[in-house]
């Protein structure tokens, strides 16, 4: 039998003393140069054990600070992939709701099964969405795009479907994207799984900086830039129109695509203008109504250049065929009786009453948030690492999100990002006041 490689062998020495416990999570473990010279065994060979319990997801490395272990009760991103929260409070996944929520469905059936043709739902639809629902979701994104044309408007299956959909049917495998430091984990893992090159820009406060652009395009050759211009996910910022017009210009530069993601752009009161109305030949703009009505009623939409509809079409084919018919005529119907616009309204209502909780249960932290998101990031000081409070919070039965989901760096912020909405509210502050406990705690 073969001799395993030496750094494998230390490499399993290392991972059996973390899993039997003799290496607690948050230890921090010996430099790379420290461990090479206590194992008598060359750096490079030392990196390649480090990088082996990573890839394990049994350590994780800080830049600047060190590797520490993990605490492998916990997945090995928070985020996306959080799925083991049964039982627990979650602060991870933003869903928010209301009592009538569920009044607002019955009123939504019933208006759908006393309306036309019913069977005409139950057959196959055109892979862009049936023409008099784009013109209705057109017409209703005037106040906030500007004027749309139904036939540059496809129907997908929510705004994740879409993001996938600009992947699968624009973008090649291997091309860079451009991305803010932070951003979405649904972007991230749509780019994996296609195999783009995600390029972290950097920015301040999630407004990513059009020179930092420009100088990342000078270096290599990118095909498009990521945006989340008006509201931010998780930092909640909203880009101003100057900044927007000087990332247009260097977009034209360097031949970009914009892709532009408005999840949750209708929080915002005044935004400015959008791209797909500044650079509308080179902008996809994505859109979906998950965020202002409901988590499970998976209907978004593109709206896009003329060029690229033959693309986005055959990949909405081979993705989902069309977006379920029902769900589009509820939402349809919900644009026309104004239940949309109510939906909106009450969001960001409940949002701003979620950040005033947040506020006053989070004293003296550093938050960014937008005033009516239903949630916040905490920026975590003083060398105080995210881990070992999700750690404690787990054991409390509150789920969090640290910074690596949504981080394009390899050197990930130490941050929370706490999602509220969908926490009663009568329970919230007790809730956000243990996770201040719990952060003071371990800061001390």
């Amino acid at each position: 039998m073969k001799k395993k490689p030496r750094y494998l062998r230390l490499a399993d020495t290392l991972s059996a003393a973390i899993r039997e416990g003799k290496l607690a999570p948050g230890t921090k473990l010996p430099t790379h140069r420290a461990f090479a010279e206590q194992c008598n065994v060359a750096l490079a060979t030392a990196t390649r054990v480090y990088k082996e319990l990573e890839r394990r997801a049994e350590v994780v490395g800080e830049a600047g600070r060190g590797t520490f272990v993990r605490d492998l009760g916990l997945p090995p991103t928070l985020g996306v992939h959080q799925t083991d929260a049964k039982g627990q409070i979650d602060l991870v996944f933003n869903m928010p709701g209301g009592a009538g929520d569920a009044d607002m469905l019955r009123a939504g059936l019933r208006r759908l099964s006393s309306a036309g043709d019913l069977e005409a739902m139950l057959r196959y639809q055109p892979h862009g969405g049936r023409t008099h629902e784009r013109r209705v979701i057109a017409e209703s994104l005037k106040p906030s795009l500007g004027s749309v044309s139904p036939e540059n408007l496809l129907i997908t299956s929510g705004g994740q479907h879409g993001l996938a959909t600009i992947a699968f049917g624009v973008l090649q495998r291997g091309e860079a994207i451009a991305a803010d430091t932070l951003t979405y984990p649904g972007f991230k893992s749509v780019a994996a799984l296609q195999g783009l090159d995600v390029v972290p820009v950097e920015g301040a406060d999630g407004i990513m900086d059009p020179d930092a652009l420009d100088r990342q395009c000078r270096t290599r050759k990118l095909r498009a830039v990521y945006l989340m211009p008006t509201v931010h996910n998780p930092l909640g910022a909203v880009m101003s129109l100057a900044t927007r017009q000087r990332i247009v210009k260097v977009a034209q530069a360097h031949d970009l695509l914009i892709i532009e993601d408005g999840a949750y752009a209708f929080l915002e009161s005044d935004p400015p203008t959008s791209f797909i109305e500044l650079v509308p030949e080179r902008t996809i703009h994505v859109g979906g109504f998950s965020k202002s009505l409901a988590t499970g009623l998976r209907l978004g939409y593109l709206v896009t250049p003329s060029q690229h509809i033959p693309s986005l079409l055959e990949a909405i084919r081979a993705t989902t065929w069309n977006a379920p018919a029902v769900i589009s005529g509820l939402v349809t119907s919900w644009i026309e009786d104004g239940t949309l616009a109510k939906s909106k309204d009450d969001r960001k209502r409940d949002g701003a009453e979620r950040q005033a909780i947040c506020r006053t249960s989070l004293p003296n932290l550093s938050l960014s948030a937008h005033p009516n998101a239903g949630f916040s990031w905490v920026w975590l000081g003083n060398g105080v690492r995210a881990e070992p409070i999700i750690a404690a919070l787990k054991k409390r039965e509150i789920s969090a999100s640290a910074a690596e989901p949504f981080a394009t760096t390899t050197a990930v912020p130490q941050a929370l990002r706490l999602a509220f909405g969908g926490i009663p509210k009568a329970d919230l502050q007790r809730v956000l006041e243990t996770v201040r406990l719990t952060i003071e705690e371990i800061a001390q």
